[in-house]
């Protein structure tokens, strides 16, 4: 396969630290987007290079107005065109009933993940050639609605699987694909962020599978979803929940 410049926002840490690695190892150019943890983006900028692949690191804030297009204009001055966005940037903030969380946490997580994803991908389809592919992450909480834990995520990655099914749609007669990528429970630091550590321990035993997903699981599926052999797909959502 030949190279190809990949940008991934909310590339430095869990599901994005896993897709940049792999990818890298696979020969693609990586334009990673991250929001604060500057050490996180250049210790991983380092792991790229050492697999002989280029890495650029862009700080931008996803839920501001300016910080998607600062993040595309790095992007495409460092290398262009862009062969494939994968639009990763989320967090669920907060684990609790929805009468329980703040007001301030609702509003964040939408912008982040609903608002600032569609941002992204208005931005990639300006930017994407004929064979081009953005890649969503999404959640299994956008349909098992996640109730107790943060219905207000489940919420806004539904609109995200409403995006990759009408930006499909939009999308096909310029050559592009459209694919989303649904993860599970999966054993990643979103859950420290949002207040609980534990949270993989303590739900591995709800999964038909009886364990929770590794990032590594995710990152070959989002490797598919970039390949040829998924040259049929587009529009669909491909779940990596271990049969939730």
């Amino acid at each position: 396969m030949a190279q190809r410049t990949i940008l991934i926002t909310g590339g430095t840490r869990g599901i994005g630290r896993a897709c940049a690695l792999d990818l890298a190892a696979r020969g693609d150019h990586l334009i990673l987007g991250y929001a604060r943890n500057r050490r996180a983006a250049e210790d991983l900028q380092a792991d790229i290079e050492r697999l002989g692949a280029e890495c650029l690191t862009v700080r931008a804030d996803l839920t501001t107005d300016t910080g998607v297009d600062e993040l595309f204009a790095a992007a495409l001055a460092w290398r262009s065109p862009l062969d494939a966005v994968v639009n990763n940037a989320g967090g669920t903030l907060h684990v609790g009933p929805l009468v329980e969380t703040p007001v301030e946490i609702v509003r964040r997580v939408i912008d982040l993940n609903l608002t600032s994803a569609i941002l992204v991908a208005r931005r990639a389809m300006q930017c994407l050639a004929p064979g081009g592919v953005l890649v969503n992450i999404s959640s299994g909480a956008a349909t098992t609605g996640s109730p107790g834990e943060y219905v207000h995520y489940a919420a806004a990655k539904a609109g995200v699987d409403a995006l990759t099914k009408g930006l499909a749609l939009e999308a096909a007669p310029r050559g592009i694909r459209v694919v989303g990528v649904a993860p599970g429970t999966i054993d990643t630091d979103i859950h420290a962020d949002a207040g609980d550590p534990g949270r993989p321990a303590r739900v591995a035993q709800r999964h038909p599978m009886g364990r929770v997903g590794t990032a590594d699981e995710v990152a070959a599926t989002v490797a598919f979803a970039l390949s040829p052999g998924a040259g049929y797909i587009s529009g669909a959502t491909i779940r990596v929940a271990g049969g939730l």
